[in-house]
């Protein structure tokens, strides 16, 4: 019998049948680190060519894209990869809701998970800027104006943000350092310590049952992970050949020969939900208070408002009603908003 590789160290000799099943997880949290790994790999590429300056940051871009070898799919692969991160993060974040695997011992996973949805969010708005473009000059500018209508810390954050009174030179390189090493790396280090708390709190969540329920071993699973990570991949490379990521002329922000903005505000497609808020009323209120609040009340779905242990590893188990239509319509409503935005 041949010895374990490292791939096999990663995962507990085996799982219970019941839920290693592909309806009960689908595949979204090894999907999820899957195309951070990606992300990783693909940015480190990018960093080759990319020039974190207000003169070059575009130039730099438009180099990576038409001029160096493969440089078209290495920042398709990194854009793709993005996009379906965010996408398939909500998605294990719901299917986590809806199966009660927040409750006891795993509430302090759900913690971690909930960071890591935030930073990949702001991960990607990050990286949605550096390309320094006329399309994402709206959607930088009223990003950090919302910083402004926050009482009293607004000003200082918003210039140690964008680094002075106004966005400029200096702005590129602070949303660089951020998008590497305040989210990337801090990122890293969450999702490493994210799966570790999954192995300590005893694999994945699951029934216990007073009986040896049947076990699904870790030769088994890791074909089937193998074969997941190839369609995935294969998906990301068509969608990199079929949809190319846009790229505009270079934005203004100061910069002469820079193109004007465009008449239009538009946020990126994650963030159309927050736009579409905006368009309701005050920005503190709605671009701040309430996002703020709708990440507090998912943070304490179980320690307060779900605190009981059992209905652990159950779709729509009755003890966590209330936690799972808060989840649900907290998804459903941001949804139907990013899709009104999205329509106009």
């Amino acid at each position: 019998m041949p010895r374990p590789s490292f791939f096999h160290h990663l995962h507990p000799p085996s799982i219970p049948w019941r839920e290693s099943r592909f309806t009960y997880t689908f595949g979204l949290g090894g999907l999820a680190v899957f195309l951070f790994l990606v992300l990783c790999f693909t940015g480190a590429l990018a960093l080759f060519y990319y020039v974190p300056s207000l003169e070059e940051a575009n130039e730099s871009v438009q180099a990576l894209t038409f001029l160096a070898p493969y440089g078209w799919l290495v920042r398709g692969l990194h854009y793709w990869a993005a996009q379906a991160l965010v996408v398939v993060s909500v998605l294990h974040l719901l299917r986590v809701a809806l199966t009660g695997a927040y409750k006891r011992p795993r509430r302090f996973n759900w913690l971690l998970g909930m960071i890591l949805l935030v930073a990949i969010l702001f991960l990607n708005f990050t990286g949605y800027a550096l390309r320094w473009d006329q399309d994402i000059a709206w959607a930088l500018l009223m990003g950090t104006n919302l910083l402004k209508s926050i009482p009293a810390l607004g000003p200082a954050v918003y210039g140690s943000l964008v680094g002075g009174p106004e966005i400029g030179a200096s702005t590129v390189v602070r949303f660089y350092g951020w998008h590497i090493f305040g989210l990337a790396v801090p990122a890293f280090i969450l999702i490493a310590w994210h799966i570790f708390r999954v192995r300590r709190d005893g694999g994945i969540s699951h029934v216990e049952e007073e009986s040896q329920p049947p076990r699904f071993s870790r030769d088994d699973l890791i074909p089937r992970e193998g074969l997941a990570t190839l369609i995935a991949t294969v998906v990301l490379f068509a969608l990199t050949m079929l949809f190319p990521p846009s790229l505009a002329p270079a934005a203004g922000f100061r910069r002469p020969q820079g193109s004007p903005l465009p008449d239009d505000p538009a946020a990126p497609w994650f963030f159309i939900w927050v736009q579409e808020l905006l368009r309701l009323g005050d920005p503190f209120l709605m671009g701040v208070l309430i996002p703020s609040f709708i990440l507090a009340a998912l943070v304490l779905v179980p320690y307060v408002i779900d605190s009981n242990d059992s209905g652990v590893a159950r779709w729509f188990n009755r003890e966590g009603r209330l936690a799972q239509w808060i989840a649900l319509g907290v998804v459903i409503v941001l949804t139907a908003l990013t899709i009104v935005g999205a329509l106009r």
